[in-house]
């Protein structure tokens, strides 16, 4: 039995190091690590195991990022989130991106389009 819990071991290290890489690729440079997110589908979720493991390396993963991670599962997706609380500039500067993308957004709807 101790080689079925080396495996095991070894399964969830790995699962870990790969929810941490998605984790560590979904942050925006610009924020210096904060409003952390990552998303994960049903298929990804299948794929990864079962959902108390998936929750659980989730958590570790985010640990080892420095963040306060929660998961939620929402409609078959689980949000895994940094709820750290977020620097006051940093927090301007992610409120100013938004802002300018919803200007974008504004702006393109309303020129004329060519059918």
């Amino acid at each position: 039995m101790p080689a079925k819990d080396e495996l095991n071991r070894r399964r969830y290290e790995k699962l870990v190091e790969r929810l941490e890489s998605l984790m560590r690729a979904a942050l925006k440079p610009e924020y210096e690590g904060y409003y952390g997110q990552l998303i994960l589908g049903a298929d990804d979720l299948a794929e990864m195991g079962e959902l108390k493991d998936v929750r659980r390396a989730a958590r570790e993963a985010g640990q080892r990022l420095g963040w306060k991670t929660t998961t939620r599962l929402v409609g078959g997706r689980l949000f895994v989130l940094d709820e750290r609380e977020v620097p006051e500039r940093i927090e301007r500067l992610a409120g100013d991106a938004a802002a300018a993308a919803m200007d974008r957004y504004w702006e393109e709807s309303r020129r004329p389009r060519l059918t």
